[in-house]
């Protein structure tokens, strides 16, 4: 028998991010509206030791670096342990991709397994324990894969709750009842529903996506490759409802903006105004999204994941030196 707590959840009867950062303060942009882009500017914190590492500005394309980091008193999304160790890791990695030339913006994820050669470090280790070194260091990471990173973007998802209740919700559909016992996922039959801040999280961070299928509930064999796929999904639902939003109620963007001041960090050198100018074309069409070609792989008896057929392809473009692959995500 399914049974679940649905107080966070308000059914819709019909159909309907970290990248949610950059396309609110898009909007604002967009907008004209000054006096919250400068709240923007002065009301978010600055990661030290970041803008020192990026990589030089480029003619043709402007990449963002997105974290998602999580607090590890907040509770793990993979065990649901929590309160016992202290610090943060990072949970979510994709690169925001904007073409100086057509004004498109396109979403990379980075699969927290990938197998990767992390500076100051022997050998290689899956490319989410760099963050444990800082900021910086999972900057020179991602460099290493051959994709400059010109910003960096970071959102704390201790934070992310009150984000998402600032734009009073997120619509995802559902094709059968889904749950994940370790986030606290729970959505008890398929169709469309609001997802208030608390469920929303708990859909981006699942990492133990099960859904009920013939009788039992079965989980997403596809593990990491799955969630950062359903993290594309939701943060370009994420990045329409903050255009819709704003644009129906500008005077909202106040309590838009006061959400992220409390959980963006951003290297010092990026000014929200500018990088506002630059993608607001790309926010009103949405983002396309690239799932990054990877095989799985075992390496002293833990699963890790190697750069597979067509990564090649897509990392060049992702530096804007190739053309556009055909694979998507």
């Amino acid at each position: 028998m399914l049974t679940f707590d649905t107080s966070p959840l308000r059914r819709r009867h019909r159909a309907g991010s970290l990248a949610l950062v950059a396309a609110v303060v898009a909007v604002v942009g967009a907008l004209g509206i000054v006096t919250a882009a400068k709240r923007t500017i002065t009301g978010i914190e600055e990661v030290p030791g970041v803008a020192e590492v990026l990589s030089p500005a480029s003619d043709t394309v402007d990449n963002y670096l997105l974290v998602g980091s999580d607090s590890r008193a907040a509770g793990d999304p993979n065990t649901g342990d929590s309160g016992d160790v202290t610090g943060n890791r990072s949970d979510s990695l994709m690169v925001l991709r904007y073409d100086k030339a057509s004004g498109v913006a396109e979403l990379l994820s980075l699969p927290r397994d990938l197998y990767v050669e992390v500076p100051g470090h022997e050998g290689r280790r899956r490319i989410n324990s760099a963050y444990n070194d800082g900021p910086a260091v999972l900057v020179r990471t991602v460099q290493l894969l051959g994709i400059p990173v010109h910003h960096y973007v970071e959102v704390d998802f201790s934070g992310f709750t009150q984000l998402v209740e600032a734009l009073g919700g997120i619509d995802i559909c559902f094709k059968r009842p889904t749950r994940d016992i370790n986030t606290g996922l729970a959505i008890p039959t398929k169709g469309c529903y609001t997802l208030d801040g608390k469920m929303a999280l708990a859909y981006a961070r699942s990492r133990h996506y099960e859904e009920w299928r013939e009788g039992e509930w079965q989980e997403d064999p596809t593990s990491d490759l799955g969630r950062t796929r359903r993290q594309r999904r939701f943060v370009n639902l994420c990045l329409q409802k903050a255009v819709a939003e704003v644009k129906a109620n500008p005077f909202r963007t106040g309590s838009l903006v006061d959400a992220i001041s409390a959980a963006v960090r951003t290297d010092a050198a990026l000014d929200p105004l500018d990088a506002a100018m630059s993608l607001r074309g790309a926010v009103d069409e949405g983002l396309g999204t690239f799932a990054l070609p990877v095989v799985p792989a075992t390496v002293d008896g833990n699963d890790i994941l190697e750069l597979g057929d067509g990564a090649a392809e897509v990392l060049a473009y992702f530096r804007g030196e190739g053309p556009r692959p055909r694979q998507q995500g």
